[in-house]
């Protein structure tokens, strides 16, 4: 007599958790990249580094404006949309001045 394959349960909180884990490593090593990227083009003279720049205010508002819909505290909103508006503004000068 056999036993039947063991089936998988449906994703309970520690498969949410390690997903959860997973993302953040993933954001983290992505953030550590880019601010690698951003000084080498600094460096090298190559103006890409406000473009690159950018997507690390974008990241900080993204993160500050998740811990304001979970905490409901302003500072985080404030400094989020600041963060925002900066990562805008060099976006917008990578774009035009290339």
């Amino acid at each position: 007599m056999q036993n039947p394959p063991r089936e998988r349960p449906v994703k309970d909180e520690r498969d949410e958790m390690i997903d959860r884990d997973a993302k953040n490593w993933s954001l983290e090593f992505i953030i550590c990249a880019t601010q690698v990227l951003t000084v080498i083009c600094a460096v090298k003279g190559n103006s890409a580094w406000k473009g690159s720049l950018s997507l690390l205010f974008f990241g900080i508002a993204a993160a500050l404006i998740y811990k304001y819909s979970m905490y409901r505290e302003r500072p985080y909103l404030y400094v989020g949309l600041v963060s925002l508006a900066v990562g805008l503004a060099l976006i917008i000068w990578f774009a035009v001045t290339g």
